[in-house]
């Protein structure tokens, strides 16, 4: 992929095998390098399946789509090993960069859920049993015998977030949030969370071109002189242009002018 800054110049942003997803290798994206307002995070998923290709990993895909519906800005999409060494590096070095890191996968009492102790490595933190989340799972009819040792083991200091599709509680502490691997499990504990994520919306367009993606860039220069958004371009069959600004009026506008000057499909 290569990306275009507001001064014109390309620069390459290689993947390595911590995925990151503004890698996307088949596509090439045009950035004006405006800066955004509101939030900026990482999303961090866990889990050797993730990385062996045996489970697609729908739940960053999930979170970056609704981070975006609340005007958040995604900076980075890395998946890693399940390996208390690997998430902690990562984390650590995440939240100093960003305004929140959110975790997902690895979280439960058997011997690959490792988050919970890569997490609380990276904060200098010792793994304990969390009495508010042990009442949440007595309050829905478990008894902690009944309950595999470690279960609601959390970083100490951390706050309980209560898992109401599933048993395994994640946690939020200095700007880190823990979220299981299920996605039903995880996209309900983002739900009851995602008031703490705040941004300018932003309005988005498409317009599709039925020529080279070389052929159209004096007309997306001009389209960037004359609107304020942002413009990804996106090759395949045909070019698919995606328009973004935090004005629906002036997204629109320039939308219609794009249209208008571009041979559609």
């Amino acid at each position: 992929m290569a990306v275009l800054h507001g001064n014109g110049d390309f620069q390459s942003n290689g993947c390595d095998r911590e995925r990151e997803d503004g890698c996307e290798e088949d596509e090439t994206h045009l950035r004006d390098g405006r800066e955004r307002t509101g939030m900026n995070v990482a999303v961090v998923t866990v889990g050797d399946e993730l990385l062996a290709g045996r489970t697609t990993d729908t739940n960053a895909t999930w979170l970056c789509e609704r981070l975006a519906d609340r005007g958040v800005s995604v900076e980075r999409v890395t998946t890693v090993p399940d390996r208390v060494a690997d998430i902690a590096r990562v984390v650590n070095e995440y939240r100093a960069e960003y305004d929140a890191v959110l975790v997902t996968g690895g979280l439960g009492p058997t011997h690959d859920d490792v988050t919970m102790e890569g997490v609380a490595a990276a904060l200098g933190r010792a793994v304990e049993e969390h009495a508010a989340a042990l009442a949440w799972l007595e309050d829905d009819g478990y008894a902690r015998d009944d309950l595999a040792s470690g279960t609601t083991d959390l970083p100490a200091g951390a706050r309980a977030l209560h898992n109401e599709t599933g048993v395994a509680p994640g946690a939020a502490l200095e700007s880190v949030y823990v979220l299981p691997g299920v996605p039903t499990e995880m996209k309900a504990m983002f739900e009851s969370i995602a008031e703490e994520f705040t941004g300018t919306p932003t309005h988005r367009d498409t317009v599709v071109a039925d020529e080279p993606e070389s052929a159209l860039l004096e007309r997306i220069a001009d389209l960037r002189e004359r609107f304020d958004v942002s413009v990804g371009s996106y090759p395949g069959e045909s070019v698919r242009i995606e328009l973004e600004g935090t004005d629906e009026a002036t997204v629109t506008a320039a939308a219609e002018w794009l249209r208008e000057r571009v041979d559609s499909p």
